[in-house]
């Protein structure tokens, strides 16, 4: 694809709890590799379990089933190194942490490094202080984060990502809604759950590509 022209977006609904959308960043890296900057990939905001919803034992049964039937199985699909966190965290202000980083101009690095402290360093991710750890190799103002996280600088944001994805009808995560660029997401082709083994996201950018 050539030039620097935005032709299709792919925009995708996730939660830093979720593991299946950290395994669905392959495929989307897949996507941008072929198709390079005429696809922009925008990570929007999706709490599965906001307060009051209680949150999940991370040591009960229900996890240790759905890890044991999928989320190992394609983890070593990819060549990923997920484990089962010790902590079921709230995701609330680590999503704000990430609208942050979008403003600074690093939020793909900051994406990648709580999913990477949740899923593979078995951080509490809804602890202030680790996200702060998370976000120095990044070279984000800590103080500056600090603040903004205290006076929830960004829980609209969050908030109007989660208000959207009611009226779209998404109900879980990942949601991939694949449009052209500038188009309506009411009219964009939606993908559900993470799609390690196939091309569903290639196929979608090529009908998007053929919607011109």
């Amino acid at each position: 694809m050539e030039g620097n022209e935005k032709r299709v977006r792919i925009t995708v609904f996730s939660d830093y709890v979720c593991p299946f959308c950290y395994l669905e960043e392959p495929d989307l890296a897949r996507v941008k590799e072929r198709y390079g900057d005429g696809v922009d990939v925008d990570w929007r905001a999706y709490e599965l379990r906001p307060d009051p919803i209680p949150t999940l034992d991370p040591d009960g049964a229900y996890l240790h089933r759905v890890w044991n039937a999928s989320v190992y199985p394609m983890a070593e699909f990819l060549g990923m190194k997920l484990r089962l966190p010790p902590v079921q965290p709230r995701s609330r202000k680590a999503l704000e942490a990430a609208e942050f980083a979008r403003e600074k101009g690093v939020y793909d690095e900051m994406h990648t490094a709580l999913f990477r402290a949740f899923f593979e360093d078995g951080r509490d991710i809804g602890d202030v202080e680790v996200i702060l750890d998370v976000a120095a190799p990044v070279g984000l103002d800590l103080d500056e984060l600090r603040t903004a996280l205290a006076e929830g600088r960004y829980t609209e944001k969050v908030l109007a990502d989660e208000e959207l994805s009611r009226k779209l009808g998404v109900s879980s995560v990942p949601t991939m809604l694949v449009t052209p660029a500038g188009a309506d997401l009411s009219e964009a082709e939606v993908i559900t759950g993470a799609q390690p083994y196939g091309g569903r996201i290639e196929a979608a950018v090529e009908r998007a590509l053929g919607k011109e």
